[in-house]
């Protein structure tokens, strides 16, 4: 039996070391945890986005690398997102900003 993707994926196309991400940008809120991703473009969700702003000031940008540490109890939220060596506490709204390329294993 092939478990259910995550995030409501189609199952068929469901492996356990998530390569079927690599080649198609998610977004951050989307990342499964623990697996390897460069940072594509954080995106402004409105003109002069200051969420989006901040993001890149504090190192989101592209070609950094960016992992999902790990999820809070109550709704997965916030995330534990680590960029480069630092780790940030992310809402969901806020990751969903970030475009991500997953890296292949």
């Amino acid at each position: 039996m092939i478990p259910a993707a995550p995030y409501g994926g189609p199952a068929a196309v469901y492996n356990e070391n998530y390569s079927h991400l690599s080649g198609c940008p998610v977004k951050l809120s989307e990342l499964p945890r623990r697996v390897a991703a460069v940072v594509e473009r954080v995106e402004d969700q409105a003109p002069n986005d200051g969420i989006a702003r901040r993001l890149r000031e504090l190192g989101f940008v592209a070609g950094e690398a960016v992992e999902v540490m790990a999820a809070g109890p109550f709704g997965a939220e916030p995330l534990l997102v680590q960029v480069g060596f630092t780790r940030f506490a992310l809402r969901r709204a806020e990751a969903a900003r970030v475009r991500v390329q997953p890296v292949a294993a």
